[in-house]
C-alpha cells in the first residue's frame, strides 16, 4: 500500500492548510506554534529540544478509515507517520527531517505519538 500518496490525500486539503496558518501565525517557529496549538482534542505537539527534537501526535486514532472498518493492522499508522512527514516537509522545505513512530492506538496504546527531528 502506498501510504505516502493516502497520507497526502487525506490531509493536504485539511491539517496542512490549519498547520499552515498555525505556523505563520506562530513566526514560522513550530517552538512557538505547539506552544500555543500543541494540546488540542486533535493534535498533540511538545519541545524535546527547541528547534531539534518534538514529540508530536493524536490524543486518540483520528484516522477516519481507521474508526470507520475493521483496521487492526498496525502498519496501516504508517500513514499518520507519513502525514506527519509530509505537513512538515510542507511547513519547513529544505529541512532534513525524521519521524520515527514511538507508539500508536492501533498498537494497544492510548493515543498516538511520533518523535520528529528536525535538521
Amino acid at each position: 500500500m502506498d501510504y505516502r500518496a493516502k497520507a497526502v490525500k487525506c490531509v493536504q486539503f485539511t491539517v496542512l492548510p490549519e498547520m499552515h496558518r498555525q505556523f505563520e501565525e506562530c513566526g514560522r517557529s513550530l517552538d512557538a506554534q505547539y506552544a500555543k496549538y500543541g494540546d488540542t482534542e486533535f493534535f498533540h505537539g511538545e519541545v524535546v529540544e527547541s528547534g531539534h527534537v518534538y514529540i508530536v501526535g493524536y490524543p486518540r486514532c483520528v484516522c477516519p478509515e481507521a474508526m470507520n472498518a475493521p483496521v487492526t493492522d498496525p502498519n496501516f499508522c504508517e500513514c499518520s507517520r507519513q502525514s506527519v512527514l509530509y505537513v512538515l516537509e510542507e511547513l519547513l522545505p529544505g529541512s532534513k527531517i525524521e519521524v520515527e513512530t514511538l507508539h500508536t492506538a492501533l498498537t494497544g496504546a492510548e493515543n498516538c505519538r511520533f518523535r520528529v527531528t528536525v535538521e
